[in-house]
């Protein structure tokens, strides 16, 4: 497996676990209504990355396609994060969007 895929397919992961904690931080917020938009990224975010972790780790024909929606759906996750003020919104936004550029690269 070249380092690009194993690269990309460790950046999914990754951030499908912080994104994972985050809506579980988000939940315990005061305001969680405020955090809505945010929780639901974070479970679509958290759900497409473990999907193309393992699209990738099987060689998919897919993976590419895939990673290219994830990678959309990891910076739609990261956008809305990073207007949260919460340390879990911020480490989730920056997980989201570095692995939004790990998926580019993988879709290229």
């Amino acid at each position: 497996m070249n380092q690009d895929f194993q690269s990309c397919m460790e950046a999914c992961s990754n951030c499908a676990v912080i994104c994972d904690m985050c809506s579980s931080a988000c939940l315990k917020e005061d305001d969680v209504k405020m955090m809505a938009r945010c929780i639901e990224l974070d479970i679509d975010c958290a759900q497409i990355c473990r999907m193309a972790a393992a699209f990738m780790a099987r060689g998919s024909d897919h993976a590419a396609e895939l990673c290219r929606v994830c990678a959309q759906v990891c910076r739609a996750c990261g956008e809305e994060c990073k207007k949260h003020s919460a340390d879990h919104c911020q480490r989730c936004a920056e997980a989201c969007l570095a692995c939004a550029e790990q998926c580019e690269k993988m879709a290229a």
